[in-house]
Parts: structure tokens; sequence; C-alpha cells
């Protein structure tokens, strides 16, 4: 029987460009839909110039950034901002289900490519526009990118030392998190279509997804309680929930359960479980700096190492603190599939992470390396019964 994956049949048009957009349809794809990636002339998507790291040769090298999100997709050059391009993008949209795009508000309007437009030409597209602030409100019309979201969204407010200056999470998470966001509107949409037999429109905003993050934080600020601040790696509720320096590094340790306390202090030599100060939960975070000198003096005597072999014995939530290169290094990561390797004609072999789910049914899987600029345009337009004297003219 022929391996099945969920999007299987289903056609992507991707307007889209940084990374919001393109990582939605690289997972579109690697779920089985037909991803077509539409790009300007010249240099196309921002991000084959976000560089350094670059890979390949000189003259036909690729961004690492561009190959991160752009797999599992055929690419073509369009110029939009020409009516031969529009018209083009017009045929696509009539024989495809989801279309995903970035642009400003008000920028498809201007070209004759609305939702409403496009709509008439298919009342079965699912239509994605993700930006900075959405299509509506005060901020509609400002620039979005990841780190404005992070500041406005109130990530970087809670990041960072206490004492320091408020930080950015060290990956564009306003922009993947938007992206992940998308691919849930698709999904839902998807659905939904199965019962009204109709498309929809579907407004997704970095700022809006920063949002959806607060959970806990935004229950303080609704109940007026009081409100968490940075706390370097340590945790507004829970105490002990943080890293330790240790011997020969930083080490974290998550104490979530009072039976967990119980078993750190046996562990540790420290006959302060049943201390009033330290009992409970509650305890412990009203006596936070003075149980975590307590814990410190402890931890700072022996290794990473030494420490993970005597949790782990006693199953206590542990972890040294790794770069991107120990992540990769680590057995785990080739025993859960999360290195892909694809062949790619100018780098040679593409690597790119995996995706984050196991089916047991359905497995999504990649299938071709990120597109070099134009390399399917004359297959795209072919199959969308353009001649071979008007496919030059393009």
């Amino acid at each position: 029987m022929p391996e099945v994956r969920p999007l299987d049949g289903i056609k992507v048009l991707d307007l889209s460009r940084i990374l919001a957009g393109p990582y939605c349809t690289q997972y579109l794809g690697e779920m089985g839909a037909d991803v077509v990636k539409v790009e300007p002339p010249g240099h196309g998507d921002d991000t084959r110039l976000w560089g350094p790291p670059f890979v390949g040769e000189d003259g036909a090298a690729e961004t690492v950034y561009f190959l991160a999100a752009n797999r599992n997709k055929r690419g073509i050059v369009l110029d939009l901002k020409s009516e031969r391009g529009r018209e083009a993008v017009r045929r696509l949209v009539a024989g495809a289900d989801v279309l995903v795009e970035n642009f400003r508000p008000g920028t498809l309007e201007k070209w004759g490519l609305s939702y409403a437009e496009l709509a008439e030409l298919n009342p079965r597209l699912i239509h994605v526009s993700i930006t900075g602030f959405g299509q509506t409100g005060p901020y509609r019309d400002r620039p979005g990118y990841d780190l404005v979201a992070q500041a406005m969204g109130g990530v970087m407010g809670l990041t960072g030392e206490p004492d320091g200056a408020p930080a950015k999470v060290g990956l564009p998470v306003a922009d993947l998190n938007a992206g992940t966001w998308a691919i849930i509107a698709v999904l839902m949409a998807l659905q939904a279509r199965h019962t009204t037999g109709r498309g929809q429109y579907l407004d997704v905003s970095l700022l809006d997804a920063q949002l959806a993050w607060h959970v806990y934080a935004a229950g303080a600020h609704f109940y007026d309680a009081p409100r968490p601040r940075r706390m370097g790696s340590a945790h507004p509720s829970i105490v002990p929930y943080q890293a330790y320096p240790v011997s020969d590094g930083w080490l974290i340790v998550a104490i979530g359960s009072e039976k967990l306390w119980r078993v750190l202090c046996r562990v540790l030599g420290l006959d302060i479980a049943e201390d009033p100060k330290f009992a409970t939960n509650a305890a412990r975070a009203a006596h936070r700096d003075e149980l975590n000198t307590r814990l410190g003096e402890v931890l700072g005597t022996r290794t990473v190492e030494d420490w993970m072999k005597t949790f782990d014995a006693v199953s206590i939530p542990a972890a040294p603190i790794k770069d991107i290169d120990d992540v990769y290094a680590d057995p785990w990561a080739a025993e859960r599939d999360q290195v892909v390797r694809l062949p790619h004609p100018t780098v040679g072999t593409y690597f790119g992470n995996g995706f984050p789910i196991k089916a047991s049914e359905t497995r999504p899987r990649p299938t071709s390396a990120p597109p070099t600029l134009g390399q399917h345009t004359a297959e795209v337009l072919a199959e969308l019964g353009y001649s071979a004297a008007e496919i030059a003219e393009f």
C-alpha cells in the first residue's frame, strides 16, 4: 500500500517571504501538500541575501537562513507588479486550496489580488495573511518584524536577568510562533471546508501570536495578581526551577512536586525538606534567595556529568544547558529523525531539522531541498497552460 501523507492532494500557493510564512508552508509541504513558492525577480526572497553564513560555491552560494525554511517547495519567479505576473497568480489561485502571503495590508488589494477577488475565482480558496499586527487596529500599517513583536508582545519584558536589560529570545520566536499558528489556521480551515464547502480568509499576526503565549502571565494581569518579571532562568511560581552553576558549567533543576522536593533534599544531603521555610512550594517561593544559596553551595561542588548521573538515578528532572552543536551531536537527534539530508543542486547536501511529530499512519516526510531561484518556473507555468513562447516572455 502506498505511503499516505495527511495533506496529499492539497495545493498551496506560497507568496510569503522571510520566515513566518515560509516556515508555515515548509511544514505544509512536509505533510504532503504541493507547495509552489513565488519569488520576485532579482534576488528573490529577502532571506536569500541574509548571510553570512553561506554554503555552496561562490556565485551559486545559498544562505543558511533561506535554506532553513524553504524545503518541500517548487520555486518560481513572477513579477507581481506586472499584469503578466498577476495573471499567472490568478491561474495558480484557480487550482489552489491554500494561499499563504505576508504582504502589508492593502498591497494585494492594490494589485487586484484581494481575497474577495480571488474567492470569486475559487470559492474554496483558504487565504492566510500573516502580518505584524493584523488587518485591523491602530498598528495595522506598521511593518512587522520578529524583534518588534517580541518587544511589543511582552516577551522581551519577561526575558533577561532581573537587574539586566530586557533580552530577546535567542531564536526568532515571534516569527516561528506566528508561522505555527498559520499552520493551525490552514488545518482548521481545511477541516471547516469539509462542512461548508467554502474557503475563508485567515488573519494571523505576529503580535496576536505572542499574546497566545502569555498563559499564566496574562492571568496575573486579569486577576490583578503580582505580575511576572524578568527572572533569568527562574520560574515565578515554582521553586526550585532554574539554572544553577556547578563546578564545570550550568545545570537546570526543575522540582515540580513536593515528592521531588524531598528526593532532591535527600540526594543533596540537605536536612531542610520539612523546614517550615521550605516545606511547601509557596514557602520556597517566599524564601527563594535563601534557598538558592543553600542549593548553590552543594551543587557547585560537583560536575554536570556527576550530578546528571545522580539525578537520573532518582528521576529528578535536570539537564545540562547545551549549545546547538551539543544538541545535534546527541544520539537522540538521529534516533528521533531530527536531522534531514536531501540532495541540493548547488549546495550538494541540504541539512535541516526534522518534523517534530511522529505519526503511526500518515507520516510527514521531507521531499525536496529548497529550490534555487526560479528553479521550477518553466515547469509550473507549463502546468498552467502557458506555451513555450509565452514562458519565454516571462
